[in-house]
């Protein structure tokens, strides 16, 4: 059977647009679109229902890096659009006048106070403000608000814990019983009907995202799981240190929060939560001379009569449906430069040369998966939408 083809010419705002298919002998149908080179690609757009619906989002603490991220992330969502930033010392400033690279950007608010912030105008909130400012922030946010915190105020349901860990009393504890855990994978359901999700940590997240589906199947012990962590200089945050200055960090390595790293209650939570019975973990934290990227390396104990092979199956089977998450082939080292930029969380399993035990690495980008694309992907959930919008971004090699 011949290719049958028909074209047809409309006219956009004066720019000629020729639009023509051409089936194939299979039967498929090819669409083309040609005409002047004038017509801007903001000239031709195709839109639904759905993408008129503008979800209007606020950033509270735009001028740190997972503000950024929010806003490199949001730049090609089809629904979500910021009408709101807040950045107290920032304030009256653009946003490119503060992070030169999102130039590009034009249509951004200008920066305000947080105390000036306009919510009338907003559907939810995305708040990257710095731990033990958030609490009181949120309490006192308009009622139907959709909210995601990336800071640590909400992630642990014991106040007391919380306090213990944080040197402060908590300030929202009735919030805090609201507040839903958003470490996505795991807890997807729940997030979809949340009001308030804490996001979780970056070292939380490489590590509970492979060791919690092996815990649920019983097939590691829940003691004596040794954590090495390492996380690039960005996740220390923006604010000037000592101790992350280039000459402090270059050509070396730096532990630190030995044994009282914040993330500890954070991570045994979760962990507890998967094995019905307290577990507690050794975990110590590296800061490493690059700007982005984490690694966690970890080693468990296997229950009696299990093989790397069953940990490698059934990390396989949990995640086989998901996105972002990625089992490795066999053998495959997770790398960090291979996550960078990317909301993907790469893991692989091995054996040690110690029997029964084995090594599992997992490596993400702290500032997208370990912060600010989780926290899109939470959104997204809470707002209806999937998951992964806005979020496809390759990872960025080299």
């Amino acid at each position: 059977m011949s290719s049958a083809t028909f074209s047809s010419t409309c006219f956009l705002k004066g720019s000629e647009v020729k639009v023509s298919s051409l089936k194939s002998k299979n039967g498929n149908c090819k669409l083309h679109v040609g005409g002047s080179t004038s017509l801007s690609t903001k000239r031709l757009q195709i839109s639904n229902a759905k993408q008129e619906k503008e979800v209007r989002v606020a950033l509270l603490g735009a001028s740190g890096y997972t503000g950024a991220e929010i806003i490199r992330l949001l730049a090609n969502h089809p629904y979500f659009g910021i009408t709101v930033m807040t950045a107290d010392r920032n304030a009256g400033k653009s946003m490119d006048s503060v992070f030169p690279h999102l130039i590009t950007q034009k249509d951004l608010p200008v920066l305000v106070s947080t105390s000036d912030a306009d919510f009338s105008d907003v559907d939810a909130v995305f708040c990257c403000l710095p731990h033990g400012t958030t609490q009181e922030i949120i309490k006192g946010l308009p009622k139907g608000l959709k909210i995601v915190d990336l800071s640590a105020d909400f992630r642990l349901r014991n106040v007391s814990e919380y306090e213990e860990w944080y040197g402060q009393p908590h300030r929202a504890p009735d919030l805090q019983e609201e507040a839903v855990y958003g470490l996505t994978e795991i807890l997807r359901e729940e997030i979809k009907n949340a009001h308030l999700v804490a996001n979780p940590g970056c070292y939380p997240t490489s590590i509970q995202l492979p060791l919690v589906p092996l815990i649920k199947a019983n097939l590691i012990e829940h003691k004596n799981i040794i954590v090495d962590a390492k996380s690039g200089v960005s996740g220390a945050g923006r604010g000037a240190k000592v101790a992350n200055l280039y000459t402090e960090l270059t050509e070396g390595i730096m532990s630190y929060g030995v044994t009282r790293h914040r993330h500890v209650p954070e991570i045994e939570q979760g962990l507890s939560d998967a094995a019905h019975s307290k577990v507690t973990i050794s975990f110590t934290p590296h800061l490493m001379p690059m700007t982005r990227g984490m690694q966690s390396t970890i080693y468990v104990e296997m229950a009696s009569g299990v093989t790397t092979d069953n940990l490698y199956q059934q990390l396989k089977v949990s995640y086989q449906d998901e996105e972002f998450v990625r089992l490795l082939e066999k053998g495959a080292v997770p790398r960090t430069h291979d996550v960078r930029g990317s909301n993907y969380c790469y893991i692989n399993v091995f054996p040690d040369r110690i029997p029964g035990r084995a090594i599992i690495i997992s490596v993400i980008d702290n500032l997208v998966k370990g912060a600010s694309g989780q926290a899109l992907q939470n959104l997204n959930l809470m707002m209806g939408f999937p998951e992964n919008t806005g979020l496809g971004y390759l990872p960025l090699f080299p």
